[in-house]
């Protein structure tokens, strides 16, 4: 099992999601004669795991059911032990895009924290890419590294336990893009410079405070850096329903002209097989979840 190689089967010594539902999962590594225990009931290992498909549905001791997925950043970063605030996919995916990673890039990571990002930027620039990774903690970075090595992905990830703001990234005029999440991050403007290429690099700094942003972007301008932006994102998720309202009374000429609309719409090939009732007409509307429950009770 790898974060970057998908693998059918389960083996000892993986890290597979057990998934319970949308809003019930978590990280399990597979051992010969573990025991996992769910509200389901007990998950034997060496029976119900080992040698199994991923994306196996389990059955429990008590008669419920689980999945058995295999790992992927995105999972991880739903599942993995905090030690510290994470990214999230909404922030990870414009991170990514912004920084235009891609397979073979040179990034340098700074502070790699519970390791959400990390493990997204692995993914992205595998096979032949690098990642330098700071931590200031030395127990975050020694757990670091420690996952790195059990998801196998620990030849694209080096992990530095040093204050970058201090000691920098340990490497010059290498880097494709240069992250900081920090807070203090225009303190680490200069060695983030010194890490990148001369030409082309991109950097980002991730801040919750305006005050960070706006210190960080005289210090990027002090430095020489142009095409210096500021970016919020925010995830929306919307409900799609179908929604039927009464055709208004326009009189005779209106109802005329939607006669004549209703038989250019009547050949077999376009009528649904759920067709509105006589007087409604239907069509979808989108609402944010938030305010369904306002506007649908």
């Amino acid at each position: 099992m790898s974060f970057i190689e998908y693998g059918d089967t389960i083996k000892e010594g993986d890290t597979a999601v057990v998934f319970l539902g949308h809003e019930s999962m978590f990280p399990v590594k597979v051992q010969n004669g573990g025991k996992t225990q769910t509200k389901y009931g007990v998950i034997r290992h060496s029976t119900d795991l080992i040698g199994k498909p991923y994306g196996s549905k389990v059955t429990c001791s008590k008669g419920g059911w689980v999945y058995i997925l295999h790992p992927t950043p995105e999972l991880w970063t739903l599942n993995l032990p905090h030690r510290t605030q994470i990214l999230y996919s909404t922030d990870i995916s414009l991170i990514t895009m912004m920084l235009e990673l891609k397979p073979g890039s040179i990034v340098c990571e700074s502070g790699t924290g519970s390791g959400s990002l990390s493990h997204a930027i692995i993914r992205t620039i595998a096979p032949t890419g690098h990642l330098y990774t700071v931590e200031f903690h030395q127990q975050r970075a020694e757990k670091a590294i420690e996952e790195f090595r059990e998801h196998k992905v620990d030849h694209l990830v080096t992990v530095k336990n040093q204050d970058v703001c201090k000691n920098g990234f340990g490497v010059t005029d290498v880097a494709d893009a240069v992250f900081l999440d920090i807070p203090s991050p225009w303190e680490a403007i200069g060695h983030a410079k010194s890490a990148l290429k001369h030409e082309g690099g991109r950097i980002c700094s991730f801040s919750p405070c305006i005050e960070q942003v706006q210190r960080t972007c005289l210090a990027l301008e002090e430095h020489g850096f142009t095409e210096i932006n500021t970016s919020e994102i925010l995830l929306r998720v919307y409900n799609v329903r179908t929604i039927s309202l009464q055709i208004p009374d326009l009189g005779k000429a209106a109802e005329d002209n939607a006669s004549a609309t209703a038989f250019d719409r009547g050949s077999p090939s376009n009528q649904d097989a759920a067709s509105p009732q006589a007087g409604t007409v239907q069509f979808k509307s989108s609402v944010p979840l938030r305010e369904m429950v306002k506007v649908f009770p």
